[in-house]
């Protein structure tokens, strides 16, 4: 059983739920510790998803692409391009303009004019992901006509290399774009997949078990890291969080999830404002003094307040941090559905 909602198919966006949930807690785990000195209890659960936790959302940018890759160049570019560079620039003015008297204090003026030049070609905080899309979105139409199996093992090579030259868009291209090209060429298979477990879910969380005792003890002994290891633990990981989430969509638990899930790139964009206020105010005061529940407590704040912000504003003129305006599409801007769709739509 697929069970699709007015496009969507809901275990993608249980699937990009435990993605973004994870993104979060990564970085409020990790601020919170370098902040305070030390290292709490959910930095276990921060060790273990790495592995998984960007591949499973690269491959799962990449599951509909086969959907519009064949889209005129226009239109393409508009929703694959266009679209992910209006949000990085204006998310990435909004995150500057709460760092700039801290950079001026530090730097002065011209230093933070630099600063905000330079986050054109290098991406700035946590807005990496969303400047390597539209790349890997643009070579994948470009390469189209050449032989899968030729760029998928180029793909994997490259992230077996485990390149370091210094620079995030070529270390981070190297290291994920096998992950988005597994999810454009093997969306068929992963459907199936998904499919499958959703039939035999005895044996799914079996398989679940099996994976996460082998997961935690790669991160445990070091191998998570290693080269050819991380490739099998990412897309093997990949390959649970799509099975959990499909499970998960069966009878639709968790519903806070998906529709985190559902809004993935409003938690990605306005995380960070909530996250850092909350960790400043916990830290400063001792109310909390255990780093794991504070940790978890900025996580919370995180996602709850990104989606805070964007309930605030979804109805006001403020509306354009999360949406669109028709002013920056090269297309019609498509009209919202009224009424529910069976069809496969990509789950952005």
């Amino acid at each position: 059983m697929q069970s699709a909602s007015y496009g969507r198919i809901d275990w993608v966006d249980y699937a990009k739920g435990f993605c973004i949930v994870f993104v979060v807690m990564m970085h409020s785990t990790l601020g919170v510790e370098a902040a305070a000195g030390q290292t709490g209890w959910l930095h276990h659960l921060v060790e273990f998803a790495r592995p998984f936790r960007m591949p499973d959302f690269f491959l799962i940018s990449g599951l509909f692409l086969a959907k519009v890759i064949d889209r005129d160049w226009r239109t393409y570019l508009d929703r694959k391009v266009v679209h992910f560079f209006y949000f990085y620039l204006l998310w990435m003015t909004i995150q500057f303009a709460f760092k700039a008297p801290g950079l001026i204090a530090a730097g002065g003026v011209n230093e933070v004019v630099r600063l905000y030049l330079f986050s054109l070609i290098e991406p700035f905080g946590t807005l990496w992901f969303i400047y390597l899309l539209p790349i890997f979105f643009v070579f994948a139409k470009l390469t189209r006509r050449i032989r899968w199996q030729i760029i998928w093992v180029a793909a994997a090579a490259l992230e077996i290399a485990h390149i370091e030259t210094g620079w995030m868009v070529p270390d981070e291209i190297a290291a994920r774009f096998v992950y988005f090209y597994t999810g454009y060429i093997a969306a068929r298979y992963i459907f199936a997949f998904t499919a499958r477990a959703q039939e035999t879910p005895a044996l799914a969380v079996i398989g679940l078990l099996g994976w996460g005792l082998i997961n935690g003890a790669m991160v445990h002994l070091g191998y998570g890291a290693l080269p050819f290891y991380s490739l099998a633990l990412g897309l093997l990981g990949a390959a649970a969080v799509v099975t959990i989430s499909s499970l998960l969509a069966m009878y639709d638990v968790f519903k806070p999830l998906r529709y985190c899930g559902r809004n993935s790139i409003v938690v990605y964009l306005a995380f960070f404002l909530p996250m850092a206020a909350t960790r400043a105010v916990l830290l400063k005061t001792g109310i909390i003094t255990d780093i794991g529940t504070i940790s978890v407590l900025v996580t919370a704040a995180g996602v709850i307040g990104a989606l805070a912000i964007h309930w605030a504003v979804r109805s006001t003129f403020l509306k354009f941090l999360f949406e669109r305006p028709a002013m920056f599409w090269l297309t019609a801007k498509p009209q919202p559905k009224t009424k529910p769709e069976m069809t496969l739509q990509p789950a952005e």
